[in-house]
């Protein structure tokens, strides 16, 4: 997981390396409003987007209940870290005042290749045509398979709705270099066609494993939905890790999740399914009860050990029952509410549903030719 993590942690910090050394032809205006959005995402809450690291009890066994809802905070909080890359773009961008269709070319600080920039007005992608579409790519790449896009922006401004789709190892070769496939993109929009005031998809594919040794937990694809409306934030989606095994040898799973959190005060809820990677399977009580933690622990373990004490299974099996809760510090326990102020998050949380898991493990993502 740290890999995964790592790699979009380490694109942010260089983001505004990546576009300081742009270098525009002296005849472009330099006005003060820029074309694009002041914002891309929808913000997750601590409780249910943290890291590992940051993550209290974060030393028990990996496969008990607790360290399995854990472990989806962390997941959760890699999606959210890619939006946070498109944001961070859209920020550094801007201070190069894109103010209307042009391009350019620059070489990057950060890997020192030639970079070729282009925006261009009334573009049609995924079904629909868009105020503006920003093309960045790999200039010695062009010729590749992937026409060496390194980032490809797709927006409308009012109101906000937008398609954003990067692949790091053409934005920084030199530092991504071992994340040859990795893509990732992000659809956001204001319109409030969903019935929130924003919502935001991500997707994430090719990213490089583990070691499944060292771990055999770490991501390879994901899609999560986040929509905001106030200040409750509802969150479903599923990560798929292909290596992923718990007791009866089986390998591939997925986390399939829907989760709801507040902002103040900074909790969440969250239900989680283990299904297994190539489950063709849409329906949530499948995914969410069937394939619930408890569940699949009590299959695998009975199924390995048939004739094990049932009492020694059940205290194996704390925590895991659904749904998870969560505070600012993280895992807070699993089945019992802490409190009257989950209530109103809770209660979201069956009309939620994530993904066909078949789906995600197979999921690509393309830019536009």
């Amino acid at each position: 997981m740290k890999k995964n993590y790592f790699i979009l942690i380490g694109l942010i910090l260089g983001l505004f390396f990546f576009f300081s050394s742009c270098e525009k032809d002296e005849d472009i205006p330099k006005q003060d409003e820029s074309i694009l959005p002041a914002s891309f995402m929808v913000d997750i809450p601590n409780a249910i987007s943290q890291s590992q690291s940051t993550q209290k009890s974060a030393t028990v066994d990996t496969l008990r209940g607790n360290q399995i809802y854990k472990h989806l905070t962390t997941f959760i909080h890699v999606g959210e870290g890619a939006a946070e890359v498109v944001e961070d773009i859209m920020t550094a961008i801007a201070v190069h005042k894109i103010n209307k269709p042009m391009s350019f070319s620059y070489e990057s600080n950060d890997d020192h290749r030639v970079k070729n920039l282009e925006v261009v007005a009334n573009s049609s992608f995924d079904g629909s045509t868009w105020e503006f579409q920003l093309t960045i790519t790999d200039a010695d790449s062009e010729q590749n398979a992937d026409g060496g896009k390194a980032i490809q922006i797709f927006w409308n401004r009012n109101p906000v709705e937008g398609i954003a789709i990067l692949k790091p190892y053409n934005i920084d070769r030199e530092n991504d270099g071992d994340a040859g496939d990795a893509i990732f993109r992000i659809d956001y929009s204001e319109t409030g066609d969903r019935g929130y005031d924003a919502h935001m998809l991500v997707w994430i594919a090719g990213l490089p494993l583990d070691n499944a040794l060292d771990n055999p937990y770490s991501m390879s694809t994901l899609k999560m939905f986040a929509g905001k409306k106030g200040d409750i934030i509802d969150v479903y989606g599923n990560s798929d890790h292909p290596n992923a095994i718990f007791f009866a040898g089986n390998t591939g799973f997925n986390w399939a999740f829907v989760a709801s959190g507040k902002d103040t005060p900074d909790i969440g809820v969250a239900e989680v399914g283990l299904p297994p990677s190539n489950l063709d399977e849409p329906s949530r009580s499948v995914l969410l009860e069937y394939y619930s933690i408890k569940n699949v622990f009590t299959r695998e373990i009975y199924d390995v050990w048939p004739y094990i004490d049932s009492t020694a299974v059940a205290a194996y099996l704390y925590n895991t029952d659904a749904p998870g809760y969560f505070d600012n510090y993280g895992f807070v326990s699993g089945g019992t509410s802490p409190g009257s102020e989950y209530d109103e998050i809770e209660s979201r949380l069956p009309d939620m549903s994530p993904y066909n898991p078949k789906e995600i493990s197979n999921l690509t993502i393309v830019f536009k030719d």
